[in-house]
């Protein structure tokens, strides 16, 4: 089978982001489904997640989407564009200003607020960004900063050239 494939996949690299770049990025619908089994892996026993008698008696009326998992949507969306060759340092400033539905689509933009050279790691760069989350009808759902350290050109380092011949025999040869 070799080591084929195991290199650089795509994705932005330090030197591709600008301070006010704006970043689009897809959409996603969220299930109750995904609400039921993101809450319940999650051990959140909250019934507003879960209930739908108790959750038809709050302010909200209905269910309401747990919201650990509305920012791990919201950063699951930006991935692609901007996280795929980085590694997260944390979020800051979270704020979650209305809820997320069952049925809602979550739409995401993420505007480069910060662009450096890591100091202890100069072969990458650190990127901070602000993510806004809206549902379709453009209410913002979710907001947060997020920084990571990203590889600078020339890229990702090449996984396959560091795997020896003796492990890429236990795979098989080409």
């Amino acid at each position: 089978m070799g080591t084929q494939g195991h290199g650089y996949v795509g994705g932005p690299l330090f030197e591709d982001f600008s301070v006010g770049q704006r970043i689009l990025h897809s959409g996603r619908t969220i299930t109750q489904a995904d609400n039921i089994w993101f809450t319940l892996l999650t051990c959140n026993n909250n019934p507003l997640h879960i209930d739908e008698r108790y959750a038809a008696g709050t302010e909200f009326g209905r269910l309401v989407i747990n919201s650990a998992l509305t920012i791990a949507l919201a950063t699951g969306l930006t991935v692609n564009e901007f996280s795929r060759n980085g590694i997260n340092l944390g979020w800051e400033n979270v704020r979650l200003p209305n809820p997320l539905f069952p049925g809602d689509t979550l739409w995401c933009e993420t505007f480069i607020l910060e662009c450096r050279t890591s100091r202890s790691k100069p072969e990458m760069g650190i990127v901070t960004g602000r993510t806004i989350g809206r549902n379709q009808a453009d209410l913002v759902v979710i907001s947060f900063e997020r920084s990571i350290l990203v590889y600078r050109k020339p890229g990702v380092p090449d996984i396959a050239s560091r795997v020896s011949e003796e492990d890429s025999d236990q795979f098989g040869s080409e």
